[in-house]
């Protein structure tokens, strides 16, 4: 009869979980401890008598796994079979493995390490003042008595520290053996405080290739020091011998070796020695040693002396502020937070079924601990030992867990035959501050302009009544110049003006916002530790009925593991031998039933596992908190590019996605099961980890309450068409202008990409940093831009294929250049999500949706219909299927988060993005007359220019005739106006609607 054993953490031995022999069978009582189960002996062997171990033997054994108990009626008719031992290494091997394993062990070595650094320094610091004086006490060593030989010593640290001198340096590498000993305490300092920093294999191979190496070059010159002049006269025979200490006996028989090979070759030898090690570890790949020709220096001076660049008036570059994590827990409290290693009987092989009994529980209790901060316990080293072996380890139930705990202790008694169960819980983090990074941001018109830019109130402009033939230069003003007009921007300097030499400082683009604060995690509420709302009657329960559920249909279990997770437990199950998976799955309906749950899902099987799981809806929901999820070390120490934290999975873990790997995103779900507060997580994550420099939202609406709150940041992290007033897009014309503009925004990224030869973002931005892209040539940093659609089927319904077809051309072509879209609808239909769209977004979110068609139609395959909601999404990224809760963040904390930024500097304006024609308004088309008097007095210039280039490009303007983005945007409206060009056609050229010179200019004298 199996009894109940609970693996809670204590102070004191474990008690012992055996079964007990039946009365009268005339088995000995074994001692009560966790001792391995002897392999039974042959057939008909009496049993072997064991003496009781002792108490701390049994304490460190292994516990075997619990065997079923075969039932009343069954055991006398036929005894059990033996089972087979299971193989495994030594009790010694596993005793050696355990102390090796061992903290304690650990701190002994690094500390010792960490005292020989300081003996060897003393010891050789020594032996360079009395060496001599030790040489014959050592040498004699062997026939003098040692009490004697040390008290004739000298060496500071006694006889040991002169032997040790004497083997190290004279007979080993001299003086240089002083390099031995940054590399002991190197090793003694990572090992006592678990520094990740530094590899011990370079410090390794740096200290051996510096003993080596010095100890052979001090060696050449104690040979060269005993060779003759050039006058053939012998130097002093004693000058090298009192030297040899220098080099030791291994260095100078090196370098007398070398001498006789190579002569004075040695020294080009070491030199070339010297430069291959430095070459490859420091991983030298060019020398800047600012050779150059005089012409070149002499062009420069010129050139410095002709204009003053923008660059020197730049500020230097500052750090961006960045909140630092916490330390490392201690070594027991990092070993308590690990998931725990359940130790589960193998199947049993396929046996005549007896009759049917009661369901028995073996019950475990997994619970790491749940402080975070190192708490001293006796049972901590013991404990990571025997869980670092892989083995599980019984504790008496001696820390309280509250009603879970109360209620096993309660009915740890109960006993009965069936499957082994055993469950975990969950396991709280402790509270990490997100590390800020140094995020570069857009450029300043500093960067852009060749000399000092003019006074903003006194902008230069053409004189009146100027003649319009007279060709007129001016240099772009601030409300010209447009840093986002794309690779075409318009360049200060002509083309075919060789580009000014760049900083040698790195370009900081976050200098722009140097004071800028990232959020904290004040700001959002603290609901406190979560607790698990799950008790053992409840568990009990539901594996009762599941086992039941299986056993009217003849599928016996082997053994049952739960795991707690904060709305669902999961329950995975190992059926006997020659269980069908599918006859597991078709009975869904049927434990569904049983449990009487909301819905249950059962995965057959658990990829990676060689388990079937079934997932069961907890009675009392645990939220998952957006402060719990961001304050947690995996998000605050993640290296993705745009992390995403979305909450927490079925085993309490929590979940992070890269939205630059996604790349893009679509979420589905029924009204109020939490698509809005999905999307205010996503935000809210961004928000913390990117600088406003980095990340740019483009935010769509038509709803026009959900992404309003987000208005307040506007002039930090949102994007926007120009001269539109409402950053939050909620106009559904508007909504085609904008993602028009992106398009506009994706091919001038492309022709950047193109003229740098770069193949995405991470690639170009790392060049431009580097000044290796200069910005006068039209190069400017790309941020991320992010677009969100909180209602697509809205737009669908109104605009249709104006829609469909650019969010299907940026999901196809705008990953590598940083657009990255994050669509959500409340109806997956086909016609909301297309086959185009579909086919185009791999990474995809679904919330609870009311059938199994819409399931299929978001996910390709079924589950979102049997979610329970609030929260409750299923994350699809390929062939994985994860099950996720959703972190809750209420509308309070989001316009905390919103007013904590926007109360800091910002931008003069959002990020603006391309112009689109039209974009002011339906009849925006430039179809409409124009008073002669307000055109602009570039205007025949700009015409000429585009006739005789035959291409309707603005960029053509701002190139040739020097304007900014804004003013040679007008000049092509003005063309259209006149009939001299075509109407705006996407990211082509416009039609030139003039062939010849001769043609142009007698338009130009009608209009």
């Amino acid at each position: 009869m199996a009894t109940n054993s609970y693996r809670n953490p204590a102070s004191g031995p474990a008690p012992a979980n055996r079964p007990v022999p039946p009365a009268g069978s005339g088995e000995p009582a074994r001692p009560r401890g966790n001792t391995p189960r002897p392999a039974p002996g042959p057939a008909g062997a009496p049993p072997r008598e064991e003496a009781p171990a002792p108490k701390a033997a049994r304490a460190a054994a292994p516990r075997p796994a619990p065997r079923p108990a075969a039932s009343a009626k069954a055991a006398p008719a036929k005894a059990a079979a033996p089972r087979p031992a299971r193989s495994g290494p030594p009790a010694f091997v596993r005793q050696v493995g355990e102390v090796l394993r061992d903290r304690r062990f650990h701190l002994l070595i690094g500390f010792g390490l960490l005292l020989g650094s300081l003996y060897l320094t003393i010891a050789f610091t020594s032996f360079l003042l009395s060496g001599r004086a030790d040489q014959s006490v050592v040498a004699a060593l062997g026939t003098v008595p040692v009490k004697e030989a040390g008290a004739e010593t000298s060496n500071w640290l006694g006889l040991l520290g002169a032997w040790l001198a004497e083997k190290i340096i004279y007979r080993g590498f001299g003086v240089a053996a002083y390099a031995l000993i940054p590399l002991v305490f190197f090793l003694g300092y990572k090992i006592v405080f678990r520094r990740a920093g530094g590899s011990v294999s370079y410090a390794l191979a740096l200290s051996l290739f510096s003993i080596l190496w010095a100890s052979t070059l001090l060696g050449y010159v104690v040979v060269q020091l005993g060779q003759p002049d050039a006058a053939g006269s012998l130097p002093d025979p004693g000058q090298a011998h009192r030297l040899d200490w220098l080099s030791g006996g291994a260095g100078y028989e090196l370098a007398s070796w070398l001498y006789s090979l190579l002569g004075w070759g040695t020294v080009l030898l070491l030199a070339f020695g010297l430069i291959m090690f430095v070459v490859f570890f420091f991983n030298v790949t060019s020398l800047n040693l600012g050779l150059g020709s005089r012409e070149e220096a002499e062009d420069d001076l010129e050139d410095a002396e002709a204009e003053v660049p923008a660059e020197a008036s730049r500020p230097v570059a500052s750090p961006a502020p960045s909140y630092a994590a916490p330390a490392a827990s201690a070594p027991a409290a990092a070993a308590a937070t690990d998931a725990p290693q359940e130790f589960e009987p193998a199947p049993r092989p396929a046996a005549p079924r007896a009759p049917a009994a009661a369901p028995a529980l073996s019950l475990e209790i997994a619970e790491p601990a749940a402080e975070p901060t190192p708490v001293a316990v006796p049972l901590a080293a013991p404990l990571v030992a025997a869980a670092l072996a892989g083995e599980a380890v019984a504790l008496s139930p001696a820390v309280a867990l509250g009603p879970l705990a109360a209620t096993a202790a309660a009915s740890s008694g109960a006993a009965s035959s069936g499957p082994a169960f055993s469950f975990e819980l969950p396991t709280p983090e402790p509270e990490v501050a997100p590390l800020a990074a140094s995020i570069p941001t857009p450029l300043s018109l500093a960067d852009l302009a060749d000399g000092p830019l003019p006074a903003r109130s006194l902008p230069l402009a053409p004189a009146a009544g100027a003649p319009a033939a007279k060709l007129e230069i001016t240099i772009p003003s601030r409300d010209d110049l447009d840093p986002n007009a794309g690779a075409d921007i318009a360049a200060v300097a002509d083309e075919d003006e060789d580009a000014d030499v760049m900083p040698d400082v790195n370009y900081d683009p976050t200098l722009d916002l140097s004071r800028y604060v990232y959020p904290t995690l004040d700001l959002l509420n603290d609901y406190g530790v979560p607790k698990a709302q799950v008790t053992k009657e409840e568990l009990e329960a539901n594996k009762d009925r599941i086992v039941e559920t299986l056993g009217h249909y003849g599928i016996s279990i082997a053994s049952i593991k739960a795991t707690i997770g904060p709305t669902v437990t999961l329950y995975e199950i190992v059926p006997d031998a020659g269980i069908r998976i599918s006859k597991i799955k078709s009975l869904e309906d049927d434990i569904a039933l049983s449990l009487a749950a909301l819905g249950i899902r059962i995965i057959a099987p658990i990829p990676g596992k060689g388990t079937i799981g079934i997932e069961v809806p907890n009675t009392k929901k645990e939220m998952v908190s957006i402060r719990s999820v961001l304050g947690s070390e995996k998000f605050a120490r993640t290296e993705m590019d745009l992390p995403v934290a979305f909450g927490r999975t079925i085993t309490n873990e929590v979940f992070v996605a890269d939205l630059a790997k996604m790349p893009h995103l679509l979420m589905a779900g029924a009204t109020g099961q939490g698509k809005s507060v999905g999307l205010n997580v996503i935000l809210a994550s961004l928000l913390y980890k990117r600088h406003p420099a980095q990340l740019k939202f483009v935010l769509v609406d038509p709803k026009k309450v959900e992404l309003s709150i987000f208005n307040k940041i506007e002039r930090h992290f949102l994007a926007k068409l120009p001269d539109v007033e409402e950053p939050i897009i909620t106009d559904t014309k508007k909504v085609v202008h904008t993602l028009n503009s992106l398009c506009m925004e994706m091919d001038r990224r492309y022709d950047l990409l193109k003229e740098a030869g770069c193949r995405n973002l991470k690639e170009y931005n790392a060049k431009f940093v580097e000044r290796r892209l200069n910005p006068k040539k039209g190069h400017r940093f790309l941020p991320f831009i992010v677009l969100v659609i909180d209602e697509l089927a809205d737009l669908m319904m109104t605009a249709g294929k104006e829609v469909e077809t650019p969010i299907a051309r940026l999901a196809q072509l705008a990953r590598a250049i940083g657009i990255h879209l994050i669509v959500a609808t409340q109806r997956p239909s086909v016609n909301v999500i297309t086959g185009i769209i579909k086919a185009n977004f791999p990474c995809r979110i679904s919330f609870k949706v009311t059938s199994k068609i819409d399931s299929r139609t978001i996910l390709d395959t079924g589950g979102a219909d049997q979610l329970i909601g609030q929260g409750d999404m299923l994350f699809s990224a390929g062939s994985d299927l994860i099950r996720v809760q959703c972190a809750f963040i209420d509308t309070p904390e989001v316009d905390r988060v919103c007013d904590y930024i926007g109360e800091q500097q910002g931008y003069a304006d959002a990020y603006l993005l391309p112009e689109v024609a039209g974009a002011d308004g339906d009849e925006g088309s430039g179809n409409e007359e124009l008073d002669p008097s307000e055109r602009d007095s570039m205007f025949a210039e700009a015409a000429r220019c585009i006739v005789l280039h035959q291409q309707g490009s603005t960029s053509l303007i701002q190139r040739k005739l020097k304007l900014g983005y804004n003013r040679s945007g007008r000049l092509m409206d003005q063309l259209q106006q006149a009939g001299i060009v075509g109407p705006f056609e996407g990211s082509k050229a416009r039609a030139v609607l003039v062939r010849s010179e001769d043609e142009l200019e007698e338009l130009l004298k009608i209009i």
